[in-house]
């Protein structure tokens, strides 16, 4: 009964201070970082309430993780000092049905992480924490983290521009050391979790909002990309009138029995009217891999087909990880490369179209390459789409009709990711 008491008084706290939310869309701007191992996209949210104003903390954008989890404390008194401790939360105890689900069915799956227990203790009211395991998706070594009682905010919007009213949410996330976040790029210090699993930000979201949400992942470093949470509308300049949902085409969202991921339905990969048939394989969506990795078998086969399209273009000696690169013996951008259009032919006849700017990677002046790796031959899946791939594309992922809306590239309607106005209205 404490712990309840507890936990309404932190939300009865934050929401005193939280405005009447009047959109029916709300934002998060995403950027993109080029200082850690690989490219990674991080988003924006508003945490603590401190001295009348929000606190900011960015987190790793990740479509796959069971929950939410960054560099914070857990302090029982958490309510009492919160302005002595923004980065204190108050923790979920062993006892918890939290704790047990987290623990036995929402968890991390990795070899590397050691059992846990419940041995942990804080000062204050005695009970024993929630300890679970995390996984640092950067580079793949396993951690300990305390689960919590949470809150998170982001602004409203119209579609055009954010507004000053925010919205709250209050997930279970948990709490990871410091040394944990070592591997992640600059001022990011979290994973915030949009996966398919009952811990996953959207599980908390209300109605209408947590059944929609959209992602456009910038290639700029300079700008940021947009998520947004509702059903729209999505306007980006300089096409302010044009709604983004008039530009989609829609697959189903399907399941698979071990990952709290999406995955769409790939039917075959076409370039230049040869195919690959790929039905018999999954393909995920990733927002941590940088490029698509594709098994050995369909790896092999999409680099011969695109080699034989592309025969006028001279060859480069390949750059690591990938397996062709092209030479532009003019010195200009790959933008300038006339190779084909790969074509995502979908199991429901829809058709997901990878230009030039998504397909060709530059790595010198004069060269790009197929960015493509070889993921080798006992892959768990036959097709891992990246972010490289999902640049300036806006992608809608419809929970309650487990659908994703796709717009292929951005920049056959003259927008990007980058072209979302965030001055507030």
């Amino acid at each position: 009964m404490l712990l309840r008491l507890r936990l309404i008084v932190i939300l009865l706290a934050f929401i005193s201070h939280e405005r009447k939310a009047i959109a029916s869309t709300y934002v998060a701007p995403v950027t993109k970082h080029t200082d850690a191992a690989t490219p990674l996209y991080s988003i924006q949210m508003m945490t603590a309430w401190v001295n009348a104003h929000f606190l900011h903390k960015n987190f790793l954008i990740d479509i796959d993780a069971p929950f939410t989890w960054y560099d914070c404390i857990v302090d029982w008194n958490s309510l009492y000092v919160n302005n002595i401790c923004p980065s204190c939360t108050g923790p979920v105890s062993c006892q918890e049905y939290p704790c047990t689900v987290v623990r036995t069915t929402y968890s991390y799956e990795s070899p590397s992480c050691l059992p846990v227990t419940n041995s942990s203790t804080l000062p204050g009211w005695g009970d024993c924490t929630c300890p679970v395991s995390v996984v640092n998706p950067v580079n793949g070594t396993c951690g300990q983290a305390l689960l919590n009682y949470d809150t998170f905010a982001f602004n409203g919007t119209d579609g055009r521009n954010p507004s000053t009213d925010f919205f709250g949410v209050y997930p279970n996330a948990a709490c990871a050391p410091s040394s944990m976040f070592e591997s992640f790029p600059a001022n990011v210090s979290g994973v915030m979790a949009f996966s398919t699993s009952h811990y996953a930000l959207p599980a908390y979201l209300f109605q209408p909002f947590r059944t929609t949400f959209a992602l456009c992942l910038p290639r700029s470093l300079s700008a940021h990309g947009v998520m947004f949470f509702g059903s729209g509308p999505y306007y980006f300049q300089p096409n302010s009138d044009v709604d983004l949902r008039s530009l989609l085409s829609y697959t189903p969202l399907l399941k698979h029995p071990d990952s709290f991921g999406y995955f769409i339905g790939i039917k075959l990969i076409v370039v230049k009217g040869r195919s690959i048939d790929v039905s018999n394989s999954t393909t995920k969506l990733s927002t941590i891999e940088a490029y698509t990795i594709l098994r050995t078998d369909i790896y092999k086969q999409l680099v011969h087909i695109f080699s034989v399209a592309t025969m006028g273009i001279v060859r480069a000696r390949p750059v690591a990880p990938f397996g062709l690169c092209l030479k532009n013996q003019f010195g200009k951008t790959h933008h300038s490369f006339q190779v084909p259009v790969i074509i995502l032919r979908l199991e429901n006849g829809k058709k997901w179209r990878i230009s030039s700017r998504n397909s060709m990677k530059q790595v010198t002046k004069d060269v790009a390459c197929l960015a493509f790796v070889d993921g080798g031959a006992t892959s768990d899946h036959g097709i891992v789409i990246g972010t490289f791939q999902i640049e300036d594309n806006f992608l809608l992922f419809d929970l309650d009709n487990s659908s994703l809306g796709f717009s292929s590239s951005l920049f056959r309607n003259k927008t990007s990711c980058a072209n979302f106005n965030f001055t507030s209205y």
